[in-house]
């Protein structure tokens, strides 16, 4: 059964801009506090006008920026988001950062390489281990990955590689976090209408994508965020990989 969310908290990463933005707007809307996360400073200025739409809510707020690609990093960021709420745990925590590299597989670097693993796979793990020591027993941790892991497509070779991980952290964590009551689930939207997207995509195959859709048009982050909002209210599902166009 669904729980009210009045008066608990939640961090958000990548949480400043686009999809992240939306769910923390849709959390404060319901009176949950809000720690939001930025990677970079070229964030900044977009982030700090979610965190003042999300205090104009009347809910704490506290906006924090880190690179998430060391276990060290994701454990200050919890530190700092627990302080700056003034809370000792979280209720929810949710993980929208992730990063594409459209590429074929013979022209990938080792660098390359090692960056998509390490925003796309080494964040995603240490978030849910840091979240499973911050969270209250029946919290929610959930992860974005992409409709990607479930088709045959070139050029995305590190992008799927690398997000592919995350559904096993999800299962291996739901299981052992099931005593407790945490849910952790994982949503998998298709390619989104963000700029997060455009910069990986040549035209043909933006109408590609758009023509694999429903009404014929990509995601919008508005039909992913009421998805996110009902896992953070379930108490059922768990250990599950969420698929969405």
């Amino acid at each position: 059964m669904p729980y009210e969310l009045k008066g608990k908290n939640a961090i958000v990463t990548g949480g400043g801009k686009n999809l992240g933005a939306l769910i923390a707007e849709t959390l404060a809307k319901q009176g949950v506090n809000v720690a939001i996360h930025y990677n970079s400073a070229g964030s900044k200025d977009e982030s700090e006008k979610t965190l003042k739409t999300l205090e104009a809510a009347g809910v704490k707020a506290v906006a924090i920026q880190g690179d998430l690609t060391t276990a060290s990093a994701v454990q200050k960021l919890f530190k700092d988001a627990l302080s700056g709420l003034g809370a000792q745990k979280f209720d929810i925590a949710i993980n929208t950062v992730g990063k594409v590299l459209k590429k074929p597989l013979i022209e990938i670097s080792e660098a390359e390489y090692d960056e998509m693993f390490a925003v796309n796979a080494k964040a995603n793990f240490f978030f849910i281990q840091e979240a499973a020591k911050n969270l209250t027993d029946g919290g929610a941790i959930i992860s974005i990955v992409t409709s990607l892991l479930g088709a045959f497509a070139p050029g995305y070779s590190t992008y799927q590689g690398s997000k592919a991980p995350v559904e096993w952290f999800t299962k291996a964590a739901a299981k052992e976090l099931q005593p407790r009551g945490i849910r952790v689930n994982t949503v998998a939207p298709g390619p989104m209408d963000t700029p997060f997207f455009y910069g990986q995509e040549s035209s043909d195959a933006v109408a590609f994508h758009k023509s694999q859709a429903l009404e014929g048009r990509l995601t919008d982050i508005k039909d992913i965020a009421p998805l996110v909002d009902f896992l953070t209210k379930d108490q059922w599902i768990t250990g599950q990989i969420i698929f969405c166009e």
